[in-house]
C-alpha cells in the first residue's frame, strides 16, 4: 500500500511538469527557477524517505 502512495505522489508530480515543459519559453528564468525549487523539494522528500528506511522491502 505504501508503494501505491509513492507512485501516486510522483505521478502527480509529472502532471505539474508537463505544463511547465510546454510553456518553458514563455515563463523564462522565473519559471525555470520555480520548477527547480519544486523538483528540489520533491527530491528532498524522496531522500528523507530513503534514509528513513521506509522503502525497504522486509
Amino acid at each position: 500500500m505504501l508503494w501505491v502512495s509513492f507512485f501516486l505522489l510522483f505521478d502527480v508530480e509529472v502532471l505539474f511538469l508537463f505544463p511547465w515543459a510546454i510553456n518553458l519559453r514563455d515563463l523564462g528564468l522565473f519559471g525555470t527557477i520555480e520548477m527547480f525549487v519544486f523538483i528540489g523539494i520533491l527530491v528532498a522528500g524522496l531522500i528523507y524517505v530513503y534514509r528513513s528506511n521506509i522503502l525497504k522491502w522486509a
